[in-house]
C-alpha cells in the first residue's frame, strides 16, 4: 500500500514539472492512471497528496502569471519607448522645416515676401494645370465680352460661341459681344440653337451687305443691340431680299439702347424689321429707307431716345400696337398716298415723351393724357418744305420731308387747353389755333 501510495506522488510530481517547462498554466491529468481507494488510510494519503498537488499547481499558475506580466510589462515599455522615439523624430523634423521656412523668409525679407512667394508658386501651378482662357476685352468700367468681332479687310474674332466665314460673323450662342470696324459687304448672322439672350454692343462700326441684312437675328429669345457711349455707327444693305428685308432684321424681340448713334440706310427694304417687337430705349438713330423705317408684326415701344426717320412707306408701322412712353421721334412718311407718318393697326398709346410725324396720313392716338394737335393742308405741301411747330409762340420742333406730305400731328406733354398752336411753314405762319381738350383738328386751305 505505501508503495502504490508513493508511485502515485512520484507520477503527479512529474507531470508538474512537465507542465512547468511547457509554459502551461495548468497540467492536464486525464491520461494518468489513479488507484483505487481500498481502505480509510489510503484515502487519507491520497487526500494529502492531492492538497499537495494543488498546492504545486498554484506555485506554478503563479509563476506563470507573473511571467506573462513581466512579457507584457516589457512589451509596453517596449512600445512607450519607439512612442518617444517617433514623438522625437517627429519633432525635430518639424523645427528643421521650420528652421528652413525662418531661413526662407530671412532671405527673402520677411514674411510678406515669404507669403509673395507661396502665391506665386500657387499662381504658377495653376498656370500650368489650366489652359487659358481666350483673350477679350475689358472696357473702363470692367465690363468683358464673350468675344471680340472687329471688321476689317479680314474678319477677325476674338473669343468664343462666334466665327467667322468669309465676311459673315456667325453667333451661336448668348452672350455679349462687342462690334467694331467697317466692312463694304459683311454680316452678323445671330443664330443660338437654345434661344438665348444675345447682347451685342455696336463701337464705331460700318458694316454694309449687299445679298441681305447687315445685322440678321435668325434665332435668339431676345436681342438686344446696344450703341457704346460716343460712338457713331453705320448700317445698310442693298439687293432684293423680299423675305429678311430689313437692315436689321429679327425673328424675335429686339430691344435696341445706349449713348451712342446709329444711321441706318435701307437700299433693299425697311431699316429695321421684327417678326416680333421692336424695344427702344435709349440712343439716337436716323432711319432712311425705302419702304418702313421701323416695322413690326406684334409691337413697337419707344421708352426713350431720338429718332428721325424718313420712310419710303411708312415711317413707324406696327401691324399690332404702339406705344410710346418717352423720348422725341420725329417720323415721315412716303409719297404713297395711303401711307402714313405713323401707322399702328391695333392701336395707339402715348403716355409721354414728343412726337412730331409728317406723311399724307397718321394713325391719332387712342390713348393720350391731354390734348393734341392733327393738322391737314388741303392742297398739300412739297417734298424738302419745313414746317415748324410752335405752341405758344415757341417753336417746339422743325420736320423737312423728304417726300410731299399733307398732314401733320404734334404729341406733346406741354399741350394743354388754351393754349396757341401755329405751323409755320418756310418761316411763314399758317394762322393761329386755339386748343381744346382731346383731339385738335386744323384744316388748311
Amino acid at each position: 500500500m505505501n508503495y502504490k501510495r508513493f508511485l502515485a506522488a512520484l507520477t503527479a510530481s512529474f507531470m508538474v514539472m512537465a507542465s512547468v517547462s511547457c509554459g502551461e498554466g495548468k497540467p492536464d491529468n486525464s491520461d494518468i492512471d489513479t488507484p483505487a481507494v481500498t481502505d480509510s488510510k489510503d484515502s487519507a494519503e491520497t487526500e494529502k497528496a492531492t492538497e499537495k498537488e494543488k498546492t504545486t499547481e498554484k506555485e506554478v499558475s503563479e509563476k506563470t502569471t507573473e511571467k506573462k506580466s513581466e512579457k507584457t510589462t516589457s512589451a509596453t515599455e517596449k512600445s512607450d519607448k519607439e512612442t518617444k522615439t517617433t514623438t522625437a523624430e517627429t519633432t525635430k523634423a518639424t523645427e528643421k522645416k521650420e528652421d528652413k521656412t525662418e531661413t526662407t523668409k530671412a532671405e527673402n525679407g520677411g514674411e510678406n515676401t515669404t507669403a509673395a512667394t507661396t502665391t506665386k508658386a500657387v499662381e504658377k501651378t495653376t498656370e500650368a494645370t489650366t489652359e487659358a482662357p481666350a483673350e477679350v476685352p475689358t472696357t473702363p468700367n470692367g465690363k468683358t465680352y464673350d468675344a471680340v468681332i472687329t471688321f476689317n479687310e479680314t474678319v477677325s474674332v476674338n473669343g468664343v460661341n462666334a466665327e467667322a466665314s468669309g465676311s459673315v460673323v456667325k453667333i451661336t450662342a448668348g452672350g455679349d459681344y462687342i462690334v467694331k470696324g467697317s466692312t463694304s459687304n459683311g454680316q452678323i448672322y445671330i443664330s443660338t440653337a437654345t434661344e438665348e439672350k444675345v447682347e451685342i454692343t455696336l463701337d464705331n462700326v460700318n458694316i454694309s451687305c449687299g445679298g441681305g441684312p447687315a445685322i440678321f437675328v435668325n434665332e435668339a429669345k431676345r436681342c438686344v443691340l446696344k450703341l457704346a457711349e460716343g460712338s457713331s455707327n453705320y448700317l445698310s444693305d442693298s439687293g432684293n431680299d423680299k423675305i429678311n428685308d430689313g437692315v436689321i432684321f429679327t425673328n424675335d424681340t429686339l430691344r435696341i439702347k445706349g449713348d451712342g448713334y446709329l444711321e441706318i440706310n435701307a437700299g433693299n427694304a425697311h431699316g429695321i424689321a421684327s417678326d416680333d417687337d421692336v424695344i427702344v430705349e435709349s440712343g439716337k438713330y436716323l432711319i432712311n429707307s425705302i419702304k418702313s423705317g421701323i416695322i413690326a408684326n406684334d409691337n413697337i415701344t419707344v421708352n426713350g431716345g431720338e429718332l428721325t426717320i424718313f420712310g419710303g412707306t411708312n415711317g413707324l408701322k406696327s401691324k399690332g400696337t404702339m406705344v410710346i412712353n418717352g423720348g422725341t421721334i420725329k417720323a415721315c412718311g412716303g409719297v404713297k398716298e395711303e401711307k402714313s407718318s405713323i401707322y399702328a393697326a391695333s392701336g395707339l398709346y402715348y403716355r409721354g415723351g414728343y412726337v412730331y410725324a409728317a406723311g399724307n396720313q397718321v394713325t391719332p392716338p387712342t390713348e393720350c393724357p391731354n390734348p393734341y394737335v392733327v393738322v391737314n393742308w388741303v392742297n398739300g405741301l412739297a417734298a424738302d418744305t419745313t414746317v415748324g411747330l410752335n405752341l405758344g409762340g415757341n417753336e417746339f420742333a422743325a420736320i423737312k420731308p423728304k417726300a410731299p406730305y399733307r398732314c401733320i400731328m404734334m404729341l406733346s406733354p406741354d399741350i394743354y387747353s388754351g393754349a396757341t398752336f401755329t405751323p409755320v411753314v418756310n418761316g411763314n405762319g399758317n394762322g393761329d389755333f386755339a386748343v381744346a381738350d382731346g383731339q385738335n383738328l386744323f384744316v388748311i386751305e
